[in-house]
């Protein structure tokens, strides 16, 4: 007798509020499930505007050795983590209840959210403990993320699915967009109050979705893959970790793409995911349902998903940059102040994706999904040619419009892209589908940072030596040290601009240069306007290689999506 059945049947005549069978359950259990996607979502973001906080609050230096692998661990470890879980933890649900590793995953996040905020130590130490429990944080958003969707698809029938999908995707993706703001927000009050601000939507989720949710979902009890779930494990983690270390200088190299430890793990991460293929071909309970790609819902809906995650992550990561290091120094704020203002002047993305998010939703049961999804990619794609076409000193009123737009559009894609995919998978398998889904979307958040930072950093490294160089000798610095810092990898200068520190001041403080020449050279050398005149081309030289890249990404998942077919399972 499954939970559904002995809720109703132990005391007859009487019925719970919101037994499985109540007409309303199917709303408890979207509301549950949309706070679920929504709180984990705006952890993947928070911290890139929050880090500047965070790093003063340990007293950390951002451009000292070490430090700019802690910077990246605290933003990509939390994502590295649901990426590789969340596809065992839905093949888990679907054995030993999707409820069940629900209510358990807002359990461990509510703790791993409680000793981030009470983090003891600061330093070196104090990076470190954040970086550990954002991983158990993870571990718990990723049974969140893993069960939300497939126990939606549950509660659901499928002419009303399309809607509660969008609704929980909506969730999933605004969360992205409003960290950004609420962690701009907290910061300036306490940098542990973005980590405090989970927990009281931790607690209540935890005991809400405990009292309310119930099995209604067919279970399919199955021998745990360990050898699949290891090498998924252990290729993906190598994959993203080589990614994520790419970014950081190695040697002369800009980048660290040469390091020969960042290929091992690339190279030993595909690997490992190829034979993590071929085992799931001849296990007889696979953890990685290979099947469910025969479907072309499900694997072109994943393809434009994850096409579609790497874009939207990769634009964010810009966006911040470009406003943070260039825009709001040139227009009069202090580098300080930038990471609040940076979040504040990105709200037209996140107001243009939740006013079309929930109308596309509502619309897609109705009339064919794909018509939404195609548009909303190309759309998007078109959003990216124009921040191209923009100058890096813009006038907000256009930039606004733009990224308006790209919210539009990201709002158009997300529900029908998901009801493709869930409306497509059989009742039996819908927690290794949201698993499988889930892991194209963080993977490529996480992919997004790696692959559209180096592709910055590469248009930087061709031009910004020179004209740093070249603006130092200018203003009186020593011959050998502007040769020194104009010859650092960029990727620091953009990190400090990036945490809210004086990127001039950050590279000449150590040497004394400062010291050494004119007061009136050195307060133009660390004013507002000289870094980001140094690097206004440059950047926008990289800005061209970074969003056409992702136009083309649109574009690709434009196309993937418009072969989706329409037809809806009939065991759904």
């Amino acid at each position: 007798m499954s939970v559904a059945d002995s809720s109703t049947s132990a005391r007859p005549g009487s019925r719970k509020r919101w037994d499985a069978d109540h007409p309303h359950y199917r709303y408890v259990a979207l509301s549950n499930t949309t706070l679920g996607m929504l709180v984990v979502t705006i952890n993947s973001s928070i911290l890139l505007i929050s880090l500047p906080a965070i790093f003063r609050g340990l007293g950390l230096d951002p451009l000292a050795a070490g430090n700019i692998g802690y910077l990246l661990w605290m933003i990509m470890g939390y994502l590295l983590v649901t990426a590789v879980f969340v596809v065992s933890l839905g093949r888990l649900g679907d054995s030993v209840g999707r409820v069940r590793m629900y209510n358990l995953g807002f359990a461990v996040f509510t703790v791993g959210s409680v000793l981030l905020a009470l983090t003891p130590i600061s330093g070196a130490g104090g990076a470190l403990w954040i970086i550990g429990w954002r991983l158990v944080q993870g571990i718990g958003g990723a049974m969140l993320f893993a069960n939300s969707t497939a126990i939606l698809t549950d509660a659901f029938p499928p002419h009303k699915r399309g809607t509660a999908l969008g609704i929980n995707q909506i969730a999933a993706i605004a969360g992205s967009f409003l960290g950004l703001l609420i962690g701009g927000l907290l910061a300036e009050w306490s940098w542990r109050g973005v980590f405090w601000v989970s927990v009281p939507i931790g607690l209540i989720g935890t005991v809400w979705s405990y009292k309310s949710l119930h099995e209604v979902g067919e279970r399919r009890p199955s021998k745990v893959d360990w050898l699949g779930n290891i090498t998924f494990a252990v290729g993906l983690s190598a994959l993203l970790a080589g990614i994520t270390y790419g970014i950081q200088p190695y040697g002369s190299h800009s980048t660290g793409w040469l390091n020969p430890w960042v290929l091992a793990g690339i190279i030993g991460g595909i690997a490992l995911l190829v034979a993590f293929v071929l085992i799931e071909t001849r296990v007889p309970d696979p953890m990685f349902q290979l099947s469910l790609f025969r479907d072309r819902n499900f694997a072109l809906g994943n393809l434009a998903g994850l096409l579609s995650s790497v874009g939207r992550g990769g634009m964010q990561f810009m966006l911040i940059i470009w406003l943070q290091g260039i825009w709001l120094p040139l227009h009069g704020y202090d580098y300080q102040d930038t990471p609040l203002w940076a979040g504040i002047y990105l709200l037209p993305l996140t107001v243009g994706f939740l006013l079309a998010g929930p109308i596309s939703g509502a619309l897609s049961d109705r009339l064919n999904p794909r018509l939404f999804a195609v548009s909303g990619l190309i759309l998007v794609g078109l959003t990216f040619i124009g921040l191209i076409l923009i100058p890096v000193d813009f006038s907000y009123w256009i930039f606004a419009l733009l990224i308006f737009l790209n919210g539009i559009g990201s709002g158009m894609f997300g529900a029908p892209n998901t009801s493709m995919i869930m409306g497509s998978v059989p009742a039996a398998q819908r927690g290794a589908a949201a698993g499988m889904r889930g892991t194209f979307f963080n993977a490529g958040s996480s992919l997004s940072i790696g692959i559209f930072f180096s592709l910055m950093i590469v248009g930087l490294a061709k031009h910004l030596p020179s004209a740093m160089s070249a603006g130092l000798l200018a203003h009186g610095v020593p011959a050998g040290t502007a040769s020194q810092v104009a010859n650092l990898p960029p990727v620091g200068s953009l990190f400090a601009a990036f945490l809210g520190f004086n990127p001039i001041s950050e590279l000449l403080g150590p040497s004394g240069a400062l010291n050494q020449i004119p007061k009136a050279d050195a307060a133009t050398l660390t004013g507002k306007t000289f870094f980001p005149g140094l690097v206004s081309d440059p950047f926008h030289d990289g800005l061209v290689v970074v969003f056409v890249a992702a136009a083309l990404m649109m574009l690709i998942g434009a196309v993937a999506s418009y072969f989706c077919g329409e037809a809806e399972r009939e065991d759904a």
